[in-house]
């Protein structure tokens, strides 16, 4: 071992003692059947991390960060001492409220009390709300228990004082807020700082770490699935069901058994449902305590992912395989490197360069008519794949359209399409959907624009330009090594957006620096026995506050899985059910899924299964084929809703009994929407023919011309020659853009159209009144000029 090795890991060992230094052991709260759980959490942690090192950056000082108090929730108290409530009047005398009222006021204001409530968890929040609960309970409640009763009493006939209240207070203030009596137990639950540890049958065996490093294109995947078709046994894990079902055809045909388990699939090549050695699956769905001599996890980059980062995260700890085989960017190395240090595996790097290169070119496109065979329009908006497709149609061009919520089976039917060379079909209009999955021979990448829809670190949405990350994934679609064109072109549909581009393509991938948690089952379970009365979207929102995580990593976004919490938290379901509920992977920008998700949940409830019938009367099937643009989304949405039926039948097989029959008119819905993709140019025509007919005209206008807006622009700064048709081409080619970009409907850019017409006719009436006002007031000023002469 080299020197510098020895100081880079003396180094680490030093920061590792003196993080762990900082920890304290907390006392528990009081007995429980949950302590049970903890306790074998903990030991589980300890026996797995003998051999374990770890990282805490992120919570390096020994004080545990404060709670977000803002999401504790009061629980209402059930309030019955009949039995003794009498004995205290008995002893003492009634209460008199006027003076009651006023030692409470007395006792709230006292700031020693205030700081005391702070030590025993009280913030100001927490106090104000405790005192006006306790204030509440104690003048409305018909009667007292005795030994509180006794207390008021003598402190309102000036035998007592007023911080003898405080007991009382504070046991009050611990009923309505259960988390401050076993505050420990919570942190040492949502401790998420060695998930390492989570995972003792991988730690029980030293595995080799393999990262087949490079850019689209380069042959990694293919060496790490070679090496996996060559094992004994084997698991792939890929981000898309695409994926997953091109290995398992790939290795059946090349004489590997291979099954397909995905959220809504399972296929086993045994007929009598045996597992093969080797299975292809959705990354989600690997599993982490079945024994493999090689895996394969494919677009490690995605660690990091806000949404399912999480799922990375696990296979790469989690998986036991003697050999793990990961796949993607180079960015990834140092961080996967750092990751693996802490489980005490090293890591081999396979660097590779890409097979075909690609340029970007120093033109734009500008003009539809200047497409070309080969040529894929990149858009990042379903508007923008109408508007364009009805364009390119326009020219009597056939297109190709592939965009995310199509069905797996329509994507592939249109890659076909595309890729056949024989068919009449050269162009294909895709969103960043094509970036994983499939297989395109493509020649030219054109983005039609650099700015797309994203969800931030806090949820919230925003638009931005693309990353370089993705920006490099869907460019390197461009010539690909299997394809019949061997170098690529890289360029966009308006000149403005080219420098964009080159400057994002010029700068490196950002490093990775942090990897996904998420939750789990038991974890939750471990919340809910503390706090058994939150909704269990409150408790995950409890449970990230207090989570505390290592520097390398991060609380994956959870507002999808507390939207669904939320839809069905009315709805009477155990705790274990609803969180699969919750994780279902539905579209939540869909009505028609979230309120199929609802009635879903409701049926469930009821212990009444969901049977063919019932789920074929829920969605109007037979469906017919759709006869415009609002009809296909419908049936993406239906489709949708298969999807979520198959995906809860794996999970409560005797609740979701028809997965067969499901399946089957899956199928059938999937050539439905094939034919209505098809023919999407008339589905958009169906749609508005107005606004199509309109933007088909300004495209021409606009694209016709090469340059015809600088063009007007410079007539327009030249003196201001044929200003009024440069301002209309102007208008014309913004309102397709906004129209384009889903920033304004056609219905609305009518009405615009409407409004601003009035405003001008107002405009003009308006400066002709004013005019001859103007006019009649000179007029005046005339005649009595005249009659003072």
């Amino acid at each position: 071992m080299s020197v510098n090795r020895c100081m880079y890991l003396f180094s680490r060992l030093q920061r590792h003692i003196s993080t762990r230094t900082g920890r304290t052991t907390a006392g528990s709260c009081h007995a429980s059947c949950g302590s049970g759980l903890l306790h074998k959490q903990q030991q589980q942690q300890q026996q797995a991390g003998a051999g374990v090192c770890s990282r805490n950056v992120s919570s390096n000082s020994s004080s545990p960060k404060p709670p977000d108090t803002s999401l504790f929730v009061p629980v209402s108290l059930k309030t019955d001492f009949s039995a003794d409530g009498s004995v205290g009047i008995e002893l003492t005398q009634p209460l008199d409220k006027n003076e009651l009222l006023k030692v409470l006021n007395r006792f709230y204001k006292k700031k020693e009390i205030q700081k005391m409530a702070a030590d025993h968890g009280l913030d100001a929040r927490l106090f104000h709300q405790a005192f006006i609960s306790f204030r509440k309970y104690v003048l409305e409640m018909t009667s007292l228990p005795a030994d509180l009763h006794i207390i008021l009493s003598d402190i309102c006939s000036r035998a007592g004082h007023v911080d003898d209240i405080y007991p009382y207070f504070m046991r009050h203030a611990k009923q309505i807020f259960p988390m401050l009596d076993c505050m420990e137990d919570l942190r040492k639950i949502s401790d998420l700082r060695v998930p390492a540890n989570w995972y003792p049958e991988a730690r029980a065996i030293q595995r080799k770490v393999i990262f087949h490093a490079g850019p689209t294109n380069s042959g990694k995947t293919y060496h790490a699935i070679q090496r996996y078709l060559a094992a004994k046994s084997g698991v792939y894990c890929g981000p898309l069901k695409l994926l997953a079902h091109e290995i398992f055809e790939k290795s059946n045909n090349a004489g590997v058994p291979c099954d397909l388990v995905t959220g809504e699939e399972r296929t086993f090549m045994d007929l009598d449902g045996r597992a093969a050695g080797h299975v292809a699956c959705t990354i989600e769905m690997c599993s982490v305590t079945t024994p493999y001599e090689v895996a394969v996890i494919d677009e490690i980059q995605m660690i990091r992912d806000l949404s399912r980062g999480w799922a990375w995260t696990r296979a790469l700890l989690g998986l036991c395989a003697e050999e793990i085989h990961v796949c993607g960017e180079p960015a990834a190395i140092d961080f996967i490197r750092e990751l693996m240090f802490t489980t005490g595996e090293e890591v081999e790097v396979n660097t590779y360069q890409r097979l075909t290169p690609f340029t970007i070119l120093d033109h734009a496109v500008e003009s539809l008519d200047n497409l070309r065979p080969g040529d894929c329009i990149v858009c990042f908006s379903k508007n923008d794949i109408y508007s364009i497709s009805r364009q390119i149609e326009a020219r009597g061009l056939e297109c190709a359209v592939i965009y995310g919520s199509l069905p797996p089976g329509t994507k592939l039917s249109q890659a076909k399409k595309f890729n056949d060379p024989d068919d009449p079909c050269k162009i294909l209009v895709a969103t960043d959907a094509i970036g994983m999955g499939l297989n395109l021979s493509i020649k030219r990448i054109i983005f039609n624009s650099l700015i797309k829809p994203n969800v931030n670190e806090k949820g919230e949405k925003q638009m931005e330009a693309i990353s370089t990350s993705q920006a490099l994934q869907i460019s390197g679609r461009a010539g690909r090594f299997s394809s019949k064109f061997k170098e690529g072109e890289v360029t966009t549909m308006h000149r403005d957006d080219l420098p964009v581009l080159k400057e994002i393509l010029s700068h490196s991938v950002e490093p990775i620096e942090t990897a996904g948690l998420h939750p789990t089952a038991e974890q939750i379970e471990m919340f809910a026995y503390h706090l058994p009365d939150a909704t269990l979207s409150n408790l995950v929102d409890i449970f990230v506050s207090l989570s505390q995580v290592d520097g390398m990593y991060f609380v994956c976004n959870i507002d999808d899985f507390k939207f669904l919490a939320d839809m069905i938290q009315h709805i009477p379901l155990n705790l274990r059910s609803r969180y699969v509920f919750c994780t279902a992977p539905i579209n939540k920008k869909q009505p028609f899924v979230c309120t199929s998700f609802l009635k879903f949940a409701r049926q469930f409830s009821r212990d009444e299964p969901l049977t063919f019938d019932w789920v074929c009367r829920h969605v109007g099937w037979p469906l017919s084929a759709p006869k415009n643009i609002k009809d296909l989304v419908h049936l993406e949405a239906v489709h949708d809703v298969f999807d979520l039926y198959l995906w809860l039948s794996y999970r409560f097989m005797d609740m979701f009994p028809d997965t067969a029959l499901v399946r089957e008119t899956q199928r059938e819905l999937d050539d439905i929407i094939q034919q209505g993709v098809r023919n999407i140019t008339r589905l958009i025509r169906a749609t508005d023919p107005t606004i199509t007919d309109s933007l088909q005209t300004q495209g021409r206008q606009t694209v016709g011309n090469s340059g015809s807006a600088s063009s007007s622009y410079s007539t327009h700064s030249r003196g201001q020659r044929g200003q009024r048709g440069s301002g209309q081409m102007m208008d014309h080619s913004l309102a397709s853009r906004l129209v384009r970009d889903g920033l304004l409907t056609p219905d609305l850019l009518r009405q615009l159209q409407r409004e601003w017409s009035k405003d001008q006719k107002q405009e003009f009436s308006n400066q002709s009144a004013l005019d001859t006002e103007h006019h009649n007031n000179n007029n005046n000023k005339g005649k009595r000029k005249k009659k003072k002469k």
